[in-house]
């Protein structure tokens, strides 16, 4: 598949991704936001009628207590005469209410008649009593109608006083707490919300008057308020303020059936971008693996050529066969056969450290020592192109345990990048410096040759990875060698460093643990 077939596959699934994911948030902000409107129009409900209740109270307590004192002041006058002409006897029953003043603004009065029965002849007897009757049934009536007009006084008097002097007594006086606790409690309930509050009563200016036990400032900053005695003069109505401590988690629980479908939405986002840089990679790789193919190729078409070329000399009888042409072909065969296997080698060790199955012989070594050989086995090809390997060595504890076969082919490795790598018709100089860290040995190899782009250093260690070289093709190799390198310093615990600039040169930097004379007995 191309690789722009690919960027569009992935450029297309991850906006499909990325918009599910906004999606699914947009809609739990929504669902939370709406919950937040029900939540607060619930609280304001539940406190306007928790308000509203606290009138009502106050208006009860002032009902019980002063209708009673408004009717120990009414009076009742009751008088009886006696109708000199007929015999009749009269009653009359006076009912008034009286302010504090004396003045009766309330008064009714009740008529009844009973005629001398002595004087009434017995034929009369029955329509009398019927007469009485029809006059009782009106007495009631106007009885319920006077009866009306003296409740109503009652609580005209009682809500006078309300409005006129309720209002002066001071706030805390007038609002039984606990009582309103409770009724916040019920009318929350009843509209739907179950958690924890705490509330506040405080006048209209801002002083406090009144703060619940469990009083605590957390969700402060998401309060809601309520006037109280709201048509009271402004100067003495309150102002109930309450939060709730626990809303956040309250609106979460209405949302968070959803949040298993953004994890598994973004679980898979993850995925998704894993399995396109996996591809990617698996690309890359393959591209460096056909590389490394045609590389390969390449490489052992010339000693098998070579072989070739021998062995038909050899089997041609027109071709003279003295000792030294014998010798020559040989020598070339022999040549030849030790660059092939090494070159076979070299795949075959990094396919063995990449199944981990690699066996170390270490031993104690001199990395001084070593060094100078490997520089001394350097010096023919260096000077070859007019230049000159250094020799600094500072390290006083310089012996390390290692497998001496690896650990030397991997420093030759780099001191072979060091001379493949110099500028063209300019002489290469190596400087080789050793020195100790607390308990580590160091060692770099430091070259003048055509260095490595930044962006190209941190790929160099990476298996079949061949720093482009546009179209200079003289430096012939697979892309291993340095990750053979870096594999042998890591497994022998150190640390390997590359800094270059591109035209001045390169230098790595190896970092081993040293050799401690009881562990290296105790190797040994």
């Amino acid at each position: 598949m191309k690789k722009s077939t690919i960027w569009i596959i992935s450029i297309v699934m991850g906006f499909a991704f990325i918009g599910l994911l906004l999606l699914q948030i947009s809609y739990i902000e929504e669902m939370a936001k709406m919950k937040k409107e029900q939540f607060d129009e619930s609280v304001n409900r539940a406190l306007y009628q928790a308000s509203s209740d606290l009138e009502m109270n106050e208006t009860q307590r002032y009902l019980e207590k002063d209708v009673n004192e408004v009717e120990r002041r009414a009076f009742t006058q009751d008088s009886v005469y006696v109708n000199g002409l007929d015999g009749a006897i009269k009653h009359s029953h006076q009912f008034a209410v009286s302010a504090d003043d004396g003045t009766i603004y309330s008064a009714f009065e009740l008529k009844t008649f009973q005629t001398k029965p002595s004087s009434v002849p017995k034929a009369m007897i029955m329509r009398t009593d019927k007469n009485q009757m029809s006059e009782a049934a009106k007495s009631l009536q106007e009885i319920v109608r006077k009866r009306y007009i003296y409740q109503k006084s009652l609580l005209d008097e009682v809500i006078y006083k309300i409005l006129y002097t309720a209002s002066d007594r001071p706030l805390k006086e007038r609002v039984n707490f606990k009582q309103l606790d409770q009724d916040i409690r019920v009318k929350l309930l009843n509209n739907g919300i179950n958690i924890p509050y705490h509330f506040t009563v405080s006048t209209s200016d801002g002083r406090e008057v009144y703060r619940c036990p469990d009083y605590s400032e957390e969700g402060e900053k998401y309060s809601y308020t309520t006037t109280l005695f709201r048509n009271d003069p402004s100067s003495k109505m309150g102002v109930l303020r309450i939060h709730f401590p626990e809303m956040s988690r309250y609106i979460f629980s209405s949302v968070r059936f959803m949040i298993p479908a953004v994890i598994f939405t973004v679980v898979l986002l993850i995925t998704f971008i894993f399995t396109i840089v996996v591809i990617f990679r698996q690309k890359r790789y393959t591209e460096i693996k056909n590389d490394f193919i045609n590389n390969m190729t390449h490489e052992l078409k010339t000693p098998i050529s070579s072989i070739s070329l021998a062995a038909q000399m050899l089997n041609d009888d027109s071709v003279t066969k003295s000792p030294q042409m014998m010798k020559h072909l040989g020598g070339v065969i022999n040549d030849e056969a030790k660059r092939l296997r090494f070159l076979v080698e070299k795949v075959l060790q990094m396919s063995m450290f990449d199944r981990k199955t690699a066996s170390f012989k270490k031993k104690e070594l001199d990395l001084n020592e070593l060094l100078e050989q490997i520089a001394a086995s350097f010096n023919l090809r260096v000077e070859h192109t007019g230049g000159k390997i250094d020799l600094d060595i500072e390290a006083v504890d310089s012996a390390l345990y290692v497998d001496e076969v690896h650990f030397q082919n991997a420093i030759t490795n780099l001191m072979d990048n060091a001379v493949k790598y110099r500028k063209p018709d300019e002489p290469i100089n190596i400087l080789i410096h050793t020195w100790n860290e607390g308990n580590r040995l160091l060692f770099s190899i430091e070259d003048n040759g055509r260095g490595i782009k930044k962006e190209n250093v941190k790929k160099i260690f990476d298996k079949f990875y061949r720093v482009h070289t546009g179209n200079v093709h003289d430096v012939k190799g697979f892309g291993l060698g340095l990750a053979y390198v870096k594999k042998i310093i890591n497994l022998h615990e150190g640390e390997i460093r590359c800094d270059s600039e591109l035209g001045r040169g390169t230098k790595f930097t190896v970092s081993l643990p040293v050799l401690q004379e009881d562990a290296g007995e105790g190797k040994k």
